[in-house]
């Protein structure tokens, strides 16, 4: 059996552009018709006379030529177009049934839940209306991603993203704060899925002109059993006349006694007079290592922490950077601390470095110290593992 590919857009644009072509020869071929047609003989006697009539007989026979290779174009032309609609049709009728009996299977499966707790088993959060503040729609029951949330108007906090399905899918995306003279915060990212999830961002912060900016929303975390991912911080706002705002810090990568996760990393830091701290990047906590290394605090089976978000650019001090996330119980990998923000006089510290893990791991390495006058200290690199590991790097 033999298969055809077809791109039906591809084939219309080629259409258009022979058209286009065409078109030019034309126009080239009636401007050279009265010059190649009607040639005048260059003197009196018969032998200029007979030389003139027998390039003006070429010239009339390239014009007829040029006529049926005109018509053949235009023939050509409509074909490509009457194809490439053909295929178009073709593509949307085969389509169509199978849309209808996919839009069929979901209803059915979602209208008894639909019709029980106003919620589907499958399908994708409505999104918030822009300027509204408002909260993305949660995913439906089992399977789907949560809505964003809605940007807030100016001096009011953007919304929560929704959160993703049970089983599956990826939390909504926090709204931006709104700007203004008490600027609003980014909203939270929305939680990612139970079995396998990955954290919304968190919204950034809004800006101000003459005061601090807006803090950025936390990133949404993944309560993932076998995997999950923190979603990444918000950024902070600007602050104009004064501190820009915290960056939000890194969501966290599997809540809920899970095999692997990665935590978020944090936001970075707004800019302003000074630069806002960045977000501290996602752990990867479970309840067993609460329970049996509560110094810790963090960690699962295997595991990486977020790295922290960098710090703001600040017109006289920069920003701190933030810390790194810790890692995993059996093995895990430290959050890189982040960087130090640049500013005029005083450079921001670097942000420490992540614990790697309980029993092996890798810490992570601390932050740069920002440029300035005076520069920012670098941060401490994290512990590998309380038995076995390999410490980070100060910055």
């Amino acid at each position: 059996m033999s298969f055809v590919v077809a791109a039906p857009e591809v084939a219309a644009a080629a259409a258009s552009d022979l058209a286009s072509i065409g078109t030019t020869i034309g126009q080239a071929n009636a401007a050279a018709s009265a010059p190649t047609t009607g040639l005048l003989a260059a003197g009196a006697d018969e032998v200029s006379a007979a030389v003139a009539a027998l390039f003006g007989a070429h010239g009339q026979a390239y014009q007829a030529l040029s006529g049926q290779a005109s018509q053949f174009h235009q023939q050509f032309v409509q074909l490509m177009n009457a194809g490439a609609g053909a295929y178009a049709s073709a593509e949307s009728t085969n389509a169509n049934p199978l849309q209808t009996i996919a839009d069929d299977l979901l209803g059915g499966i979602n209208a008894p839940s639909q019709a029980l707790v106003g919620r589907p088993l499958i399908g994708d959060g409505a999104n918030a209306a822009a300027g509204s503040g408002a909260n993305g729609g949660d995913a439906g029951i089992l399977v789907g991603n949560g809505g964003n949330g809605g940007s807030g108007a100016p001096n009011q906090n953007g919304g929560n993203g929704g959160s993703a399905g049970l089983l599956f899918g990826t939390g909504g995306k926090g709204g931006d704060g709104g700007a203004g003279g008490s600027p609003g915060n980014g909203g939270v990212g929305g939680q990612g899925g139970q079995l396998i999830g990955f954290g919304g961002t968190g919204g950034a912060g809004g800006s101000n002109v003459a005061g601090p900016g807006g803090a950025g929303g936390a990133g949404g975390s993944a309560a993932g059993f076998l995997y999950g991912v923190g979603g990444t911080g918000g950024a902070g706002g600007f602050g104009g006349g004064s501190s820009g705002g915290t960056g939000g810090v890194g969501g966290t990568g599997g809540a809920l006694l899970q095999l692997i996760g990665t935590g978020g990393t944090g936001g970075a830091g707004g800019g302003g007079s000074v630069g806002g701290g960045g977000g501290n990047g996602g752990n990867t906590p479970d309840i067993f290592t609460l329970l049996l290394f509560p110094e810790l605090g963090n960690g699962h089976l295997l595991g990486m922490g977020g790295d922290g978000g960098a710090g703001g650019i600040g017109a006289i001090t920069g920003g701190l950077g933030g810390s790194g996330g810790e890692g995993g119980i059996l093995f895990g990998v430290g959050g890189h601390g982040g960087a130090g923000g640049f500013g005029a006089t005083d450079g921001g510290d670097g942000g420490l470095g992540g614990i790697g893990g309980v029993i092996s791991g890798i810490g992570g390495d601390g932050g740069a110290g920002g440029g300035g006058i005076n520069p920012g200290t670098g941060g401490v690199g994290g512990i590998g593992a309380f038995l076995f590991g390999i410490n980070g790097k100060h910055g």
